[in-house]
């Protein structure tokens, strides 16, 4: 009688293993096998982290082996299990590997096709097509679109963690990590006593060192020293969180009616100021989103206000950027002033404080929670409402939208969007030539990361995709790129988002936008919190006074009480510190530890691009040498390859 050598492995994460009855059922060209219990004699199977073998022998000939059933039955107690893998020894002595990396709960079943990737055209066998049906209609019941805000890309409809699928929830220690990070904060911080001590303000400037923590020679540290600076603001919107912003200026908006004669102090090549714009010296940031919406009011006793800047930078002979002038509103008008370089200190550190808390705003719902996590999430509910496990775009994504999901769900239970590509992004705003706009490492280093990634894109796509042809006639695909445009996006042209792919060029590009959006994009606005807000004054959270009306009347005690008092300072250092650490067991950029993919020119070509991201590694350390300040987030080795955090 036939005899397979059946090898399972068991996950490694907390509370992977089980102790519950474990069948397998063999399914083959010429018939299935009886259910076989996985069991030997006074050994504890299925323990987390094991790797346990066992002899299957059938009654007659399978033929060809399609398809392996694990069923699961209780033995005490419910007792999820993780199952990474099944590799089957034939009796012909072949290895047939069944990629899993899934959770089967309560009394489960999962039923697992061989590692090797397919696109539907490739299954003419009714079982095989049967199975592929079967798995897309059991998750589109467990993947299901929700409003969560009007207005906002659709997301999963779950209210809380735990009604999420169980494949996508934390592990356990992921979980406790969310938990414990912000009391982690705190105490790591020293920060607890100032906890509850709202409306209290703080004295001076000096008396936000109270809670921040030195650490020396790091960004942090010389963001504190220098925060007044004209030279550190510019820098910010370079190569700080929000690198997004600055564009070129092309023409004056009428809504700013600064003039030569306002600024000219302040411009450095005997040049007026429209012909300063003409020869692209001048830039600016506009936060017209924030017009018109009401400050929160979560906290009745402190009241809270926003502004919509409008901020004019110019580069300088040193190619520095440098602001040259700043309104704090929309609508031009007599309260409403152009606040300059030239008028009175405070007047003018206030004026940059409230573009600073601007900023904090934009990148917080913007830059942050939308073009990384909320777009991700899209990614990823599209990704396992429309592509069987064994597609080759699933095998492709799956590491870059892990605990994603989860990750929204929690902020969502606890707490529009540019379809770009990153070089057409940066040319748009004008901030493409690096002879005009040197040290704009962000720009310079998330194009490495770019090209490293659409490389591999083409490589994998180039494999499994022979035309344009077979792109077009991929349905799962086509259904994939239609979910994410109808109920991610809702339909709107103006995301961007194309309702279809009809080439293996446009296929890579769209791939490189979804990876790139989940790990590099996400880096370089989120682990850099801490060394650019902790510093209260330089990036404050909310702001306790209406803006100025008026030159020459800002004092030092007017601009610390409009500051965040000391309460919702610490707050606000425990949640930048927490956003910004790493997660234990993280996955950076081009880790691939679950083998979804089986076949050497998928593995090789992952090989090749994690030597192009090691290049890269070198090549922005090389750079960082010797830097008061480096840029160092859209290094790969600290690119996480999702938004998890």
């Amino acid at each position: 009688m036939p005899s397979y050598t059946v090898t399972v492995a068991t996950g490694s994460q907390w509370f992977a293993g089980t102790d519950d009855y474990i069948y397998l059922s063999l399914v083959g060209l010429a018939g299935c096998s009886e259910k076989h219990l996985l069991d030997k004699p006074f050994y504890n199977d299925f323990e987390r982290g094991a790797v346990d073998s066992y002899d299957v022998t059938v009654d007659e000939e399978l033929g060809e082996i399609q398809l392996v059933k694990i069923e699961k039955r209780k033995y005490w107690l419910h007792d999820d299990w993780y199952l990474k893998y099944i590799t089957l020894k034939t009796p012909l002595g072949d290895y047939i590997e069944f990629p899993c990396y899934r959770w089967i709960t309560g009394e489960g079943e999962i039923v697992l096709r061989d590692g090797r990737a397919r696109l539907a055209r490739d299954d003419q066998i009714h079982l095989l097509k049967q199975h592929r049906r079967k798995e897309l209609e059991t998750r589109q019941k467990q993947y299901r679109w929700m409003e969560w805000n009007p207005g906002f890309p659709l997301s999963i409809d779950a209210k809380c963690h735990r009604d999420l699928p169980r494949d996508i929830q934390f592990d356990s220690e992921k979980g406790v990590d969310f938990i414990l990070n912000y009391s982690k904060a705190m105490e790591n911080l020293f920060i607890n006593r100032f906890m509850h001590m709202f409306q209290s303000s703080w004295s001076d400037f000096a008396d936000f060192e109270k809670i921040f923590v030195k650490i020396s020679n790091t960004i942090s540290e010389r963001v504190m020293k220098r925060w007044q600076e004209d030279v550190m603001f510019g820098y910010q919107f370079l190569n700080g969180c929000n690198p997004v912003l600055i564009r070129r200026c092309t023409q004056l908006p009428e809504k700013l009616p600064v003039t030569t004669e306002m600024v000219e102090c302040s411009l450095e090549r005997q040049l007026s100021l429209e012909e300063e714009v003409q020869q692209g010296n001048i830039f600016i940031v506009d936060f017209e989103l924030l017009d018109g919406i009401d400050a929160n009011k979560t906290d009745p006793c402190t009241l809270q206000f926003l502004a919509a800047p409008i901020c004019l930078l110019y580069k300088n002979l040193a190619n520095k950027i440098v602001p040259i002038a700043i309104q704090l509103n929309q609508v031009p008008g007599d309260e409403n002033p152009i606040f300059l370089p030239s008028d009175a200190k405070y007047d003018w550190l206030l004026a940059k404080i409230w573009v600073r808390s601007s900023d904090f705003h934009v990148h917080q719902t913007i830059t942050h929670l939308l073009r990384t996590h909320l777009v991700s999430e899209v990614f990823g509910i599209a990704m396992y409402r429309q592509l069987p496990a064994v597609h080759p775009i699933f095998k492709l994504l799956v590491a870059h939208v892990r605990f994603t999901i989860a990750i929204n769900t929690k902020a969502r239970e606890q707490l529009i969007c540019e379809y770009g590509l990153f070089d057409k992004a940066i040319k748009a705003r004008g901030m493409d030539s690096k002879e005009d706009i040197p040290n704009y490492f962000y720009r310079d280093d998330g194009l490495l990361v770019w090209e490293a990634i659409k490389t591999f894109t083409a490589e994998v796509v180039g494999i499994y995709y022979e035309s344009d042809r077979v792109v077009e006639e991929d349905q799962e695909l086509q259904d994939f790129v239609k979910d994410v445009y109808v109920y991610g996006m809702r339909g709107k042209k103006a995301s961007g988002f194309p309702k279809s792919l009809k080439s293996r060029e446009k296929l890579s590009e769209y791939l490189t936008v979804v990876i790139f959006t989940a790990s590099a994009q996400h880096a370089a606005v989120n682990f850099g919190q801490y060394d650019w807000c902790s510093w209260i004054p330089n990036t404050p959270p909310t702001m306790r006074a209406p803006p100025p009306t008026a030159k020459g009347v800002v004092t030092i005690e007017r601009i610390v009480d409009t500051l965040p008092d000391r309460g919702r300072s610490c707050w606000h250092l425990g949640a930048v510190w927490a956003l910004s650490q790493f997660q234990e067991n993280e996955l950076f950029l081009g880790m691939y530890p679950e083998e979804h993919f089986i076949e050497k020119s998928v593995k090789e070509a992952m090989a090749r691009f994690r030597k192009n991201l090691e290049v890269i590694v070198g090549t922005i350390a090389e750079r960082n040498k010797n830097k008061k300040l480096p840029y160092y987030y859209l290094s790969p080795d600290r690119i996480p390859n999702s938004v998890a955090i």
